[in-house]
């Protein structure tokens, strides 16, 4: 908090709360980093004297006066310096130049500000020389920084508390008159709006309240003037700290004939000029200042002040709520979109404030469409590209990413779920669903923009998913606040399950923009998987608002000629939103019915089966894992679906292994079937049936090429060892009565192989029988063992005899003998 006795410059003080933006221009309000020696001090004071002696002016004092400005940081102005440079101010006898004035202001306002005890008599007549020189030279050579350094010296001599009671008045009269006449000039400078504001803090803080309300008037009145200053975010923010500095000087010397004046005629009453955003900010200053008195005296007037500063923020929502019938969508005036983030930064730096319906409902208006405005940024790229086709430029978004008001998304969202706990039941109710929409716009938005910006500008869409990968934290966050309020016994259970299939469905649109592991989603996702898997028809609910295999192969809102280009492999958007289906609804399958899950997961299992991800196909395959090893009973319908859904998933399977379907995926979903389906099982015959032709193709593509690898079973195809590696664990696995056929399919494969292949095989199978405990189909393994053996050692002694008569054939014809038979 500001303490007025640590604050020498408060211009300076406004600057660096304005979250790190800058007001930069030509004129002299801003200090300056660069600084003269100590030399060029003294011999500029030197200049300046000798020029007003010789009654000439010199132009070399207006170079002498910047050397002066230019160390203003370490400059300090004592009494006879200060009555130079008023003696220069007062001079009739030469005619200085415009540049002139707002320097010799500013030296004028260091030395106010840097002396410990200026002397009244100076002072005074300071007020004196500089109510002479705005009646006499300020009306032809006004400017911005004239008039700024002017409000800003009378401002501060207001403020000096050893200044008498007829000076500081009239400073203050002046310092008005400025504000209320030559306002605009505001406008044309629009860096010197801090010192203006510094001004105005001091005169407020001053000792005498005669222009109290006055200078009030003019604070919040002057933005809403036609030729005003603009209304800006970064204005808004000087403000409220401008106010939180006042008052609490206010509270600490109890001035309570001030506060009094304050709560009353500035938040008690409002005036038709008073502009909106800027009665929000005085009124967070307010319940910061209060916030930081009351923890450290815990006085009654503080109580009070707090009291009417947020009844003041709770009328302005009203107003904006009002106007804008309710909510968003429609509502592009400027104005308010300034007052909705205005009302967001000045609840995020207050503090908490007491619930309200409408001060909630601005709070999701400002998080939903200023802080991450992703809808309103679709649309405008959307437009843009049909209407001209060519690049969108980058730096409104950009602008936006560097703003105070996204980098403070984090504390908004904070304080929006304080209000939302706080709640009523309708409020409640209707917030959510602004956020549960808003997550759908978000996911068909970005679908769009995703699939033409990709190859086009990739810049865009990188900064575009920066705004959606915040607006997915917030989502998260205020999840775990629905969750905590909504998921407990003060609800039905139908209500629960309700509002849990909302944020798995919300989650659902957002998971592309979930980049890394927060607690606050972990915890939600728990909690509400924990809630529908205990209902079936939440898990239908959740299940059935996964899209469709028509919106998951098809872009309807494409032209025709786009509808051809789409692919939805590449569709990154949609793909994480079904893997995080595929990743959820195995957690309930045990509750879903197997029609629903026919035809509402089936299809899409099976497409992502065939992604290029290697990920989201073995997820697709883990689908199929979990409802093959669900539902243990063997007399409904699952049974048949079963049955049904393992023709297709090995055509699916194995017409993209190796190049598509993972060996790890398939080899799950393998052990899975044969292991649920029922004894005897047609679709487990089929199973083992379209593996060992699997496997045969890959053996017959191996020996056309008869490369020397192939011989070497060690350095052999991959993906055939590993058909015959999942071939041979089968053995252990499949049911009695499909035992017998596996064992012959397996032998008559083995048999093909290199021997060295065989070798390695048959002794991967002994070791296999070796280990195993099962006494009922260890025997039968064991003589099949070694038969396939004999076959095997058979097979080596034919192609060895062969080699030997193929040997001596080629001799004879050569006319040599071997030595055998010479033997």
């Amino acid at each position: 908090m500001a303490r007025q006795t640590n604050t020498l410059f408060l211009e300076q003080w406004l600057r660096t709360n304005i979250g790190g933006i800058s007001y930069s221009g030509s004129g002299h309000s801003s200090l300056s980093t660069s600084s003269s020696s100590a030399r060029a001090i003294i011999q500029a004071w030197s200049e300046i004297r000798d020029s007003l002696q010789n009654q000439t002016f010199n132009p070399l004092i207006l170079q002498s006066l910047k050397t002066l400005l230019n160390s203003q940081a370490s400059l300090h102005v004592a009494d006879p310096q200060a009555k130079l440079l008023l003696s220069v101010l007062s001079s009739r006898s030469y005619d200085l130049p415009s540049e002139s004035y707002p320097i010799l202001l500013r030296l004028l306002y260091i030395w106010v500000r840097k002396s410990f005890r200026p002397s009244t008599v100076l002072i005074d007549s300071a007020v004196d020389v500089l109510s002479h020189v705005f009646a006499t030279e300020f009306g032809l050579k006004k400017s911005p920084s004239f008039l700024a350094e002017g409000i800003l010296i009378l401002g501060a001599i207001s403020f000096v508390p050893s200044v008498s009671e007829s000076s500081k008045i009239a400073c203050s009269e002046l310092l008005c008159r400025l504000l209320e006449e030559d306002y605009e000039l505001v406008r044309l400078g629009e860096e010197i709006i801090p010192d203006v504001l510094a001004g105005i803090g001091y005169a407020l803080s001053s000792s005498v309240d005669v222009h109290f309300v006055r200078v009030w008037d003019s604070l919040l009145g002057i933005w809403g003037k036609e030729d005003g200053p603009r209304s800006t975010v970064p204005t808004a923010l000087m403000i409220l700290h401008l106010v939180e500095w006042v008052v609490s000087g206010c509270i600490k010397s109890r001035s309570l004939k001030k506060i009094e004046a304050f709560s009353q005629q500035i938040l008690g009453t409002s005036k038709a000029s008073y502009v909106p955003f800027a009665l929000v900010m005085v009124a967070a200053g307010v319940l910061r200042a209060s916030r930081q008195a009351a923890n450290g005296q815990g006085l009654e007037f503080v109580s009070r002040l707090r009291i009417s500063a947020e009844n003041q923020i709770a009328f302005v929502a009203q107003q904006l709520v009002s106007e804008t019938k309710g909510f968003i969508n429609s509502d592009n005036d400027p104005a308010n979109s300034l007052l909705r983030q205005c009302l967001s930064l000045a609840l995020a730096r207050s503090g908490a404030v007491s619930f309200t319906a409408p001060v909630l409902l601005c709070l999701a208006s400002a998080l939903l469409r200023e802080i991450f405005p992703l809808s309103h940024l679709y649309m405008q790229i959307l437009q843009f590209i049909h209407s001209s086709g060519s690049e969108f430029d980058t730096n409104e978004i950009k602008r936006h990413l560097d703003s105070t008001l996204f980098k403070e998304a984090g504390v908004i969202t904070g304080v929006f779920c304080n209000q939302y706990v706080s709640a009523d039941e309708e409020s409640k109710s209707l917030v959510e669903s602004l956020i549960w929409d808003y997550c759908r716009d978000v996911y068909s938005g970005h679908r769009q923009v995703a699939l033409l910006l990709r190859e086009r500008n990739n810049e865009l869409l990188v900064d575009l998913e920066k705004i959606a990968e915040s607006a997915f934290l917030m989502v998260a966050v205020f999840a775990l606040a629905v969750t905590k309020q909504r998921l407990n016994s003060n609800f039905s259970q139908e209500i629960q399950r309700e509002k849990s299939v909302q944020i798995l469905v919300s989650f659902s649109c957002l998971e592309y923009f979930r980049r890394m592991r927060l607690p606050e989603y972990m915890d939600t996702i728990r909690r509400v998987v924990a809630c529908v898997q205990e209902s079936e028809s939440a898990c239908i609910s959740f299940v059935e608002s996964m899209p469709t295999y028509v919106d998951l192969t098809t872009w309807q809102d494409f032209s025709s000629k786009q509808k051809m280009g789409y692919e939805w492999s590449k569709d990154e958007v949609q793909t994480a939103r079904v893997l995080f289906y595929v990743r959820v609804i195995p957690t309930c399958i045990e509750r879903l019915p197997a029609h629903v899950f026919r035809r509402v997961v089936t299809p899409a299992m099976f497409l992502y089966m065939g992604h290029p991800n290697g990920k989201v196909a073995r997820a697709s395959h883990s689908m199929f894992v979990a409802f093959m090893s669900s539902g243990k009973d063997f007399k409904d319908e699952r049974v048949s679906l079963k049955e049904q859904l393992v023709f297709y998933y090995m055509q699916r399977s194995l017409e993209g292994y190796p190049d598509i379907t993972p060996f790890e995926g398939m080899a799950s979903g393998v052990a899975a079937l044969v292991r649920h389906l029922p004894a005897g099982s047609p679709a487990t015959f089929y199973c083992i049936h379209s593996l060992v032709n699997k496997a045969n193709n890959l053996l017959s593509d191996a020996n056309a090429l008869k490369a020397d690898d192939w011989k070497n079973w060690q350095g052999g195809p991959e993906p055939c060892k590993k058909i015959l590696e999942l071939l041979s664990r089968l053995i252990s696995l499949v049911d009695i009565q499909v035992l017998p056929t596996l064992m012959k399919s397996l032998a008559q494969l083995i048999i093909q192989l290199p021997k060295t292949g065989q070798t390695m095989v048959l002794n991967e199978l002994y070791a296999q029988v070796a280990e195993s405990d099962d006494v009922t189909r260890k025997p039968t393994l064991v003589s099949w063992l070694q038969s396939l053996s004999y076959l095997s050692s058979q097979a080596k002694m034919e192609v060895f005899t062969s080699k030997e008569r193929e040997g001596k054939e080629n001799s004879a014809s050569s006319g040599t003998v071997e030595p055998q038979a010479r033997l």
